[in-house]
C-alpha cells in the first residue's frame, strides 16, 4: 500500500538560525532522519552565518588572545554581534523577539520540557562557540538564553545545538506525523522489542517477555510504567 504523502506547510513554524564558525559541519545531519523531513515538509528552517563573513580581517580570523593571559583563544565579540543582528534582521517578520541561546557548559541543563517550551517560539538563534569561548560582552549587549547539554565539554557548540534543534523539532506539531511519538507525553519503555519473537544468538535463545504477547493492555501499561521508572 502507497504511503500517502504528507502536506507540506507554506510557512514554517520554527526557524534556527544557526551561528559558527564551521556551519558546514552542520550540513550532513540536518539532511536526515526527522530534522530532513521537518524541513522537507517545511515545518523547520535553517539559517546558517558563519562568523568569517561578518570580519573586515583580511585573513577572515576572528579569534584573538584572553585579556589577562591563559591558554587558547577568545572568538571577539563583533563578528558575533553582527552575525547575531544579521539574524535578528532575518527573524523581523515575526512580532515576537527572537530567543538567543548561548551555548555553554555552565548553562542551564537543557530537557524534553525545555525543548517543549523551545517549541512554541518561532525563532532561535544559537551562539556556538569554540576554543575558550566568545567574549562576554556579546552577553552584555543582547539578552541571551544560557543551555548545556550535559555535565562535560566539547570542542564547540555545533553538537549541542544539533542535539537542541532536534529535541525541539520533535516537540512541534506535525513533525513526528503522530503525536503520540513523542515518547515523553507517553507512557514507554526504554525496553522495545520486534519480530522475530524467539531469538537464537551463539546457542542461547532470547525470548520476547510474555505480557508483550499477551494482549492484556493494562498488564502492558504497567509494566511499561515499572520499566520507566527502574
Amino acid at each position: 500500500m502507497q504511503k500517502r504523502k504528507r502536506k507540506a506547510l507554506t510557512k514554517p513554524k520554527t526557524i534556527f538560525h544557526l551561528i559558527s564558525l564551521f556551519p558546514e559541519a552542520l550540513s550532513s545531519y540536518i539532511k536526515e532522519s526527522i530534522i530532513g523531513r521537518a524541513l522537507a515538509d517545511n515545518y523547520i528552517d535553517i539559517k546558517t552565518y558563519n562568523l568569517r563573513d561578518f570580519t573586515k580581517d583580511k585573513h577572515k580570523r576572528v579569534d584573538r588572545i584572553p585579556y589577562g593571559g591563559g591558554p587558547g583563544m577568545v572568538i571577539e565579540a563583533l563578528p558575533v554581534i553582527k552575525a547575531i543582528e544579521s539574524a535578528k534582521r532575518k527573524a523581523k517578520s515575526v512580532k515576537r523577539e527572537a530567543c538567543i541561546i548561548w551555548l555553554s557548559p555552565s548553562g542551564k541543563q537543557f530537557d524534553s520540557k525545555e525543548a517543549e517550551k523551545l517549541s512554541k517560539e518561532k525563532n532561535i538563534i544559537f551562539i556556538c562557540g569554540r576554543y575558550e569561548g566568545i567574549d562576554e560582552r556579546v552577553r552584555e549587549i543582547f539578552k541571551t538564553e544560557s543551555y548545556s547539554v550535559g555535565p562535560y565539554t566539547l570542542t564547540g557548540g555545533e553538537l549541542p545545538a544539533l542535539i537542541m534543534m532536534d529535541a525541539i523539532s520533535r516537540q512541534i506539531p506535525g513533525v513526528l506525523g503522530n503525536e503520540s511519538s513523542v515518547e515523553e507525553k507517553r507512557i514507554s519503555s526504554p525496553e522495545v522489542y520486534t519480530r522475530p519473537e524467539v531469538l537464537i544468538y551463539k546457542k542461547k535463545t532470547y525470548k520476547v517477555p510474555d505480557v508483550l504477547l499477551s494482549g492484556n493492555h493494562k498488564e502492558i501499561r504497567e509494566w511499561k510504567e515499572r520499566k520507566r521508572k527502574n
